[in-house]
Order: structure tokens, then sequence, then C-alpha cells
């Protein structure tokens, strides 16, 4: 679907006006159901839920059997996400969201940062369009029809563009600026999401860890400010390194970091935390040389508030920190050998 556009320029003088209103110069009206769709799915403020908005919108309005969505993460290194809407047999649109799965060909698309057709082995047509901000590839569009595409490339470069524009003011709003990790407003809706997941999806338990830096402050005290924030942005960056993508990586700010590990059970979670302590441990960090982490972390339940996951696994880090530092306790196993005592105090954890 193309759509064309007559611009009219607004205070003309009356010769002009009557001009106008010839047919052959009349203004094309913008066709509502597109302003509709756009208000639609531009209102969401959540991006999973603009990212489904963006494919159904795009599915609705091109005639295309299928709209995939793949996105880049932040860094910008790899796939983060697919999101697909496909007309199902009764007619109907339905959404999903997938693993980094994704046809080789969204890859070269964003790499090329062109648009392209072609005909797969199924003798569907595709087309491939980039979303690009600022001359980066953010993600790319693949729609799927029975018949050449082309016409839909206006379409679907348009949302595309409005998408890019509006993803990256989300993101902006969602992430810390020094790390690009996610701030803390986005933690509740992160969590809940995994807890949601269903077990098909892989989800054995969710753990919630919190670290913080090791004397911290001995580090801003000795080297300044400047090297502290070096300290967290590499410390952010071993983050990535180490935890899988499925695990969502926030800062809490100052030097404390949350992680919410999906899929694992108490072992797994304490191998992925351990390894992580263990590597950042290791790391030389320019002029600081090396620094340690203190990690506590908790099962999270469905039932849980956010708050009492936090509480748990900050209880953790506090024994955590109150025993040697640079070490990792669950709350569970704590727990369950009294080592809490009757009272657990609290760690500095806030969330408002």
């Amino acid at each position: 679907m193309s759509v064309a556009y007559d611009i009219v320029a607004q205070g003309k003088p009356a010769a002009s006006a009557r001009t106008e209103a010839t047919p052959a110069a009349r203004p094309l009206v913008l066709p509502a159901r597109l302003l509709d769709t756009v208000a639609a799915f531009t209102h969401h403020r959540d991006i999973d839920a603009l990212d489904q908005g963006l494919a159904l919108s795009l599915a609705e309005l091109a005639p295309a059997r299928a709209v995939v969505l793949c996105k880049r993460a932040i860094d910008g290194l790899r796939r983060e996400s697919i999101v697909r809407c496909v007309v199902d047999a009764q007619g109907a649109h339905v959404v999903d969201a997938e693993a980094v799965a994704g046809d080789p060909a969204l890859a070269r698309c964003m790499e090329e940062q062109q648009p392209h057709a072609d005909v797969d082995a199924r003798g569907l047509h595709r087309l491939f369009v980039p979303i690009l901000h600022e001359g980066r590839a953010l993600g790319a569009l693949q729609l799927e029809g029975d018949a050449p595409l082309e016409g839909a490339l206006a379409l679907a470069e348009g949302f595309a563009r409005i998408y890019a524009n509006y993803i990256t003011l989300l993101q902006e709003s969602e992430r810390d600026k020094l790390t690009g990790l996610y701030n803390r407003r986005t933690f509740e809706r992160h969590l809940q999401r995994l807890l949601r997941q269903p077990p098909t999806a892989g989800v054995a338990s969710v753990w919630l860890a919190i670290f913080d830096i090791d004397h911290f402050k001995r580090v801003n005290d000795t080297y300044g400010h400047v090297y502290g924030d070096e300290v967290i942005l590499l410390l952010a960056q071993q983050m990535r390194a180490s935890f899988r993508h499925d695990d969502v990586l926030f800062r809490f700010g100052g030097e404390e970091f949350v992680v919410l590990l999906a899929g694992h059970d108490e072992a797994g979670a304490r191998g992925a935390l351990e390894r992580f302590r263990e590597r950042v441990a290791q790391h030389p960090f320019p002029q600081v040389g090396h620094v340690t982490v203190s990690i506590g972390y908790a099962r999270a339940s469905l039932t849980d508030y956010p708050e009492m996951v936090i509480d748990r696994a900050d209880k953790a880090l506090y024994f955590a920190k109150q025993h040697g530092r640079n070490r990792t306790h669950g709350y569970e196993d704590l727990l369950a050998r009294g080592a809490l005592g009757p009272v657990a105090v609290t760690g500095s954890i806030d969330l408002f």
C-alpha cells in the first residue's frame, strides 16, 4: 500500500484558494484508518507492547500474511528479540514474541541498511526494511505475502521511521544513562513478565540478585569520581559478558546493581553469580586495579511483591558484606541454616 500526499500551504490568497477548489488540485485526505493505526501503536509506553503494536499495525494495513520485527540489543552487537504477527486460518491476526532466531536475510538487511525483496523457497514474496536511527540499525522488518510487496515499501519505511524515533525515546527513559542497563523504574515490569512466562518457555525459577561494589567510596575518595564512573561502566560491561540473554540487568543507582536470572534452579543461579563475582575480581580496572563485589540473591514467586523479593536478597547481601565481602550468599540457604538470626538487618536498597 502506498499513499501519496499533497501538502496544502496555509494562509494562501483567495485566488490560490479558488484554484485549489478544482478536483485535480484538491488535496488527498489521509485515510483515517492509517491515522488511527499510528496513534494506536504509538500510544504504548511499554517497549514490548510497542513492538507488538508495530507488527500488528503493519500486518493489518499492508497486503502481508506475516510481519516480523527483529530488534538489535542496545549494544548493537547482537539480535535481541523477534516479534511475529501472522494471519491464522480464521483470518485473525496473532502476535507472539520469541528468542533471537530469525531469517539470515534480516541480519543482512540490518548490516546493509538497505531495503530489498526476494522470493523464498515456499514461493512467498518477502520485503525487508531496515529500522535506522542516526545511521545505526536498530532492527529490521520482514513482510511476507502471496504477491510482490513493493507497493508496501513506502508504508513499511514510514512505520520504520516512526518506530525508530519513538523506541529511542522509550529506551532513553528506561535505561541508566551511564551504563545503558535498565533503571529501577522498569524493574517491576520485567520481574512480573518473567514470573508470568509459562513453564514451556523454559523458566524453572526466577532469582533476584543484588550486588554492589565493595569499598566503592574508597575508590571515589582515592581516585576521584571520574575513575569511579569508569569502574561502574566497566562493571556493566562485565555483567553483559557474564550473564545470558534471558537474564535482565539493572543499575539501581550508585554502585548498586540487580540481576533477574530466569530458568535456573538454585545451583544454576548460584553458579552464574559466582562466575560473575570471580570474573570481576580477576579483571584489572584502569588506574584502580582490582575491585570486588558482594552478592545476595533470593527466589521470586508470582505471589511476591517486588519489594519483598528485594528485601530478602538484600538481607543475603548484607550477610555477605558482614562476613568478609567478595562472596555470594542466597537468602533461602541462610534462612535454612539459621544464619540470619531472629532479626535480619535490611541493607541499603531503597525502592522509593
